[in-house]
């Protein structure tokens, strides 16, 4: 499974979280086994200024992912991910990402519900 979290820097699991999806500048991407982390890497995110979001939902979409974990997103990065079969999950307390897919790999993370998308 490959995992997807929006961050601010490429420190990996230890980068600080993005609060924007869209706005993030990396993701910190890991591959998870039987609940165990067996890989992570860090890949830049395009601009969103100069992509619009769509650019920055297929560049992740790109990643192969299986599932992104995100403080929270809108109506068309949701529809689109899930269209795409990735699962969305919303967590919004957790400032590193590392203790976010800690917390996710002990099953206290949910998937997002779309009532809650962000709406800008």
């Amino acid at each position: 499974m490959r995992i997807a979290i929006p961050v601010e820097t490429d420190q990996g699991l230890a980068a600080p979280r993005s609060g924007h999806f869209g706005h993030a500048a990396y993701f910190t991407i890991a591959t998870v086994e039987d609940g165990e982390v067996t890989g992570v890497e860090v890949v830049k995110n395009v601009e969103h200024g100069e992509h619009g979001c769509g650019g920055v939902i297929q560049h992740a979409l790109d990643q192969n992912l299986d599932a992104i974990i995100a403080t929270g997103m809108g109506m068309p990065p949701y529809s689109r991910f899930t269209a795409g079969g990735v699962a969305v999950y919303a967590e919004g307390e957790t400032p590193i990402a590392g203790d976010v897919l800690a917390k996710f790999l002990d099953g206290k993370v949910q998937p997002m519900d779309p009532a809650n998308a962000c709406r800008h």
